[in-house]
C-alpha cells in the first residue's frame, strides 16, 4: 500500500460507511474520501473492489478481518503514523457495528492519531426506521450466538429491557432464531426486516409467533434484522410526542 505522507505528523483514519446493498447510496464524500486516501483497509477485498469499480476509484486495497486483525492493525497504525491518510471500510455498512475495525480504531486512539467518521448506511438504523416499533430506546445486540443454549442465554439477559432490541441474523438460523426469542420473550410485536434496499426488499410485521411460522413455510434468503417490541408493548402503542418516548431509561443505550 503506498504513502500518501503529508508533510508533518501523522495521517489520518476515515471510517467509511458503505451501501448495505444499493450501491447507489455510496455518498459523494465517501467517494472523495476513497478516492484520495493512500489506502483502504477492507474486510473482503473482491467485494470492496466491486462497489470501487462502480465509481472508477482505483486506491490500493488492504485486506482487514476478523481473522487477521491484531497484525493488520498493527501494520495500518504503522503506516498512518509515517503520514498516510487510510480508509476502513467493511463489507457493507457502517464498519464496527457488527463488523471488524475496533482493534484498529482503538489502536489509532491510543496513539492520538485522528479518525473520522464517514457516515451513511447500517441496516440497524435502516430497519428501524421502516419496522413500525418504538425506535428509542433501543437496544442493538448484533449476532446472537450460533449454539442454541449459548443463544437463550443471551436472550434472557434481554428479556426485560424497556425498549425495542434489535439483532442481525443470517437467513439459515432464522427460524430457530425466532422460535427461541417466541419462547423465552414471549410472543411480542416483531418486525423481519431481510434484503433492505436491494431489489427483494421486504418487511415483514406481526408477534413473533407468526414471524417464525412465516420462515417456517418455505427458507428466506438475503440479510436479515430482526426487531423485537419490548415487554407489555401493543402495536401502535409508541411513545408520545418525537424526542419524548414513553419508556426513557438512561441506562438503556440508544
Amino acid at each position: 500500500m503506498p504513502s500518501a505522507s503529508r508533510d508533518q505528523g501523522p495521517g489520518r483514519l476515515f471510517v467509511v460507511a458503505t451501501p448495505i446493498g444499493n450501491l447507489e447510496d455510496l455518498s459523494s464524500r465517501a467517494v472523495e474520501v476513497l478516492s484520495s486516501v493512500a489506502g483502504i483497509a477492507a474486510e473482503d477485498t473482491r467485494r470492496t473492489r466491486k462497489l470501487l469499480s462502480r465509481y472508477s476509484v482505483r486506491t490500493p486495497l488492504l485486506s482487514y478481518h476478523e481473522h487477521n486483525e491484531t497484525k493488520a492493525a498493527r501494520r495500518i497504525v504503522d503506516r498512518i503514523s509515517e503520514g498516510a491518510d487510510v480508509a476502513l471500510v467493511s463489507d457493507a455498512g457502517t464498519p464496527l457495528v457488527s463488523d471488524p475495525g475496533y482493534r484498529i480504531v482503538s489502536l489509532c486512539v491510543r496513539e492520538g492519531i485522528e479518525v473520522v467518521a464517514v457516515p451513511g448506511p447500517a441496516a440497524v438504523t435502516a430497519a428501524l426506521s421502516v419496522a413500525g416499533l418504538p425506535p428509542h430506546p433501543f437496544y442493538f445486540a448484533g449476532f446472537l450466538p450460533r449454539k442454541q443454549s449459548a443463544r437463550r442465554k443471551a436472550l434472557r439477559s434481554l428479556v426485560d429491557l424497556p425498549c425495542t432490541t434489535v439483532y442481525y441474523e443470517s437467513p439459515h438460523r432464522v427460524e430457530k432464531c425466532l422460535l427461541d426469542m417466541l419462547d423465552v420473550l414471549g410472543d411480542r410485536p416483531a418486525a423481519l426486516a431481510r434484503e433492505l434496499t436491494k431489489v427483494h426488499e421486504e418487511v415483514v410485521r406481526g408477534s413473533l409467533s407468526e414471524l417464525a411460522a412465516r420462515a417456517g413455510e418455505s427458507p428466506l434468503r438475503g440479510e436479515m434484522v430482526i426487531l423485537v417490541a419490548g415487554p407489555g408493548r401493543e402495536w401502535g402503542s409508541g411513545g408520545g410526542e418525537p424526542g419524548e418516548p414513553e419508556v426513557a431509561d438512561p441506562g438503556i443505550p440508544g
